[in-house]
């Protein structure tokens, strides 16, 4: 698939397995929108590999939008790749009784509805 001259967002991009897909869309010709978090390195990541970098929360769906914007004004935006995810570690039960219901509810709306809302508006 040439992807070249395309642009791709990619969430949770500044670290780990999004900035290993980030720099090889990037290798590839793509235009690279970093979607992550205000506090991480992005900015930095960028620098790095061209593209440009959208701080965000995922859970925003405001701030998902502006990011899926920034993407589509720099090419036409064809590659949309998931990786901003949470796990908290906590047993169902464990010696402190149930898992944190707050916790779980976050990691649903972080890994799975951020992600749809990703999609839906790509």
């Amino acid at each position: 698939m040439d992807i070249s001259g395309a642009s791709a967002l990619v969430t949770g991009g500044a670290s780990g397995l999004g900035f290993a897909t980030a720099r090889r869309l990037a290798d590839a010709g793509a235009h690279v929108v970093i979607v992550d978090l205000p506090s991480s390195p992005g900015a930095e990541r960028v620098a790095e590999i061209g593209g440009s970098f959208a701080a965000a929360d995922v859970t925003d769906p405001g701030q998902v939008a502006a990011a899926v914007a920034a993407a589509s004004a720099a090419g036409p935006l064809r590659v949309v790749v998931n990786c901003a995810g949470i796990a908290p570690a906590e047993k169902t039960v464990g010696k402190n009784g149930a898992h944190g219901l707050a916790s779980f509810s976050k990691t649903i709306t972080v890994n799975l509805i951020g992600s749809f809302n990703r999609i839906r508006l790509a």
